[in-house]
């Protein structure tokens, strides 16, 4: 999914109430925040996601994703139509095996190597959200951690769920809202977006400590 050039500006219902801005381009993150019925636009950040050396996979995504929202927010400003008053959302997701960060492994052999590394193993998907306000100086990252686990995965079965689902954009190649979710044997967690890739209970929280209630809000959908 690509970012529009410029953003889409709020109607006139909304000028009163602050921009949202989504600081990703993942088409399941927004999917998920536009359940809230809120407007919103969507920034593409440019942020480098190599790990630091020794950063754990935790401390990697509450990092990035507080640079997205950093990013995105620079990007939101540089818009001279864009309204001064934007909240702002960064989010990022690292699957965690035993310490070792597994991103998006990007292609076939990548996706191969992390599920067989998985199978059979509990992986901790570790997701962070960061909500942030430049007018008001309103920052703040919060991290979200799911129990995953995987079932001992035979290379067949591997294969199998590779060429139907292809998850090459997924940390961990696991597309829990498709195939993924045959993968797995259980999965512990207090919000059950937060695999996806957005915890909305979470983002929620932040928004309204933000200035921003889904449930107040008059241009909502």
């Amino acid at each position: 999914m690509s970012a529009p050039s410029l953003p889409t500006l709020p109607s006139s219902s909304s000028l009163n109430a602050p921009a949202l801005v989504l600081g990703s381009t993942s088409p399941y993150r927004r999917e998920l925040l536009q359940r809230l019925g809120l407007p919103f636009s969507v920034q593409a950040p440019q942020v480098d996601e190599t790990a630091l050396p020794g950063e754990a996979p935790a401390a990697l995504a509450a990092r990035l994703a507080t640079a997205k929202a950093r990013a995105a927010a620079v990007l939101w400003a540089s818009h001279a139509a864009a309204p001064a008053d934007a909240i702002v959302i960064g989010s990022d997701q690292v699957a965690d095996l035993h310490g070792q960060a597994l991103g998006k492994p990007g292609h076939h052999a990548g996706a191969v190597a992390q599920l067989q590394a998985m199978r059979g193993q509990t992986v901790l998907f570790q997701t962070a959200v960061c909500v942030l306000r430049p007018a008001t100086g309103f920052e703040r990252t919060v991290l979200c951690t799911v129990s995953v686990g995987v079932r001992d995965l035979s290379d067949e079965d591997i294969e199998a769920y590779l060429q139907r689902e292809q998850p090459y954009d997924c940390a961990g190649s696991a597309k829990v809202e498709g195939l993924g979710i045959t993968l797995l044997r259980h999965v512990h967690a207090d919000d059950p977006t937060t695999l996806i890739g957005l915890p909305l209970i979470a983002t929620t929280a932040l928004l309204r400590e933000a200035g921003l209630d889904p449930l107040r809000t008059p241009n909502a959908a």
